[in-house]
């Protein structure tokens, strides 16, 4: 109860913060959903010079994008830690947060909620909505629990995988650029997997497991079952948990070293 009335009572300072400031909220949401545009536009553009990307259609790729930002949207409104390094460890506020007595990873996160990026969740799940239809896919009460448990999953993945690249700040005197490289990293898991080399493959699915938030998740609703995709699919929550464990770990670990800001 305590943590979730600490998330509430956040919420409401975030709301009271945007409606001083509704401009600056809607241009966010504005360039969010431009952004999200302009990757599915490039989508597009791609089959206007090939009928399929890797034995893939058009409607299934889109839908793939579709199902990647569901996760997503969820995953920055809630573990929005990009500029971490530089406000919690260059400027200190890590110290602040210390002396409080909830989690500190959870109190970054909820002084970092922006939750107009699920409005990318939304989105995704009108491409979906769009695609499913298109092609003409069979639909079960199934499915649902099914979409909601790969999404878990897939956020618990980012969780970790996030969670462990911004935890490096606790090792390393200086800020570390690797979170924009894994940013770029993970946008290859929107795209069917057998379009890459096998060594690619293996890093997107077992070392950076960026296509389990995307592609092999959505395969299941699919039925593309080449290399085993669907099947692989049904792992999607074990490794999001695996990865969220170890992301955790590294975190915790990382704060024992922490010795505060200094002079």
């Amino acid at each position: 109860m305590f943590y979730a009335t600490l998330l509430w009572e956040y919420m409401k300072n975030y709301a009271k913060t945007r409606l001083t400031y509704r401009a600056d909220f809607w241009l966010e949401v504005l360039s969010d959903l431009m952004f999200q545009g302009l990757n599915l536009i490039f989508i597009l553009i791609v089959f206007q010079h090939t009928p399929t990307l890797g034995g893939w259609s058009e409607a299934e790729v889109v839908f793939v994008y579709g199902f990647f930002m569901v996760p997503y949207g969820i995953f920055t409104t809630f573990f929005n830690l990009w500029n971490f390094s530089e406000r919690y460890i260059v400027k200190g506020e890590m110290d602040r947060v210390l002396t409080r007595p909830a989690h500190n990873l959870y109190q970054i996160l909820l002084e970092n909620i922006d939750p107009p990026s699920l409005i990318g969740s939304a989105v995704g799940l009108v491409i979906m909505g769009l695609s499913w239809s298109q092609l003409g896919l069979p639909f079960e009460v199934l499915d649902l629990v099914m979409l909601l448990v790969f999404v878990i999953g897939a956020v618990m993945i980012y969780a970790g995988l996030y969670t462990a690249l911004t935890a490096i700040s606790f090792y390393s005197d200086a800020p570390t650029g690797i979170l924009p490289l894994m940013y770029n990293i993970q946008g290859y898991g929107r795209y069917p997997i057998n379009i890459y080399n096998k060594a690619i493959r293996f890093l997107l699915t077992w070392l950076l497991p960026f296509a389990f938030v995307g592609v092999i998740p959505a395969s299941y609703f699919l039925g593309r079952n080449e290399d085993g995709l669907s099947t692989l699919a049904l792992y999607t929550p074990l490794v999001g948990a695996i990865v969220l464990v170890i992301g955790l770990t590294i975190w915790n670990r990382g704060i024992k070293r922490y010795r505060g800001a200094g002079s």
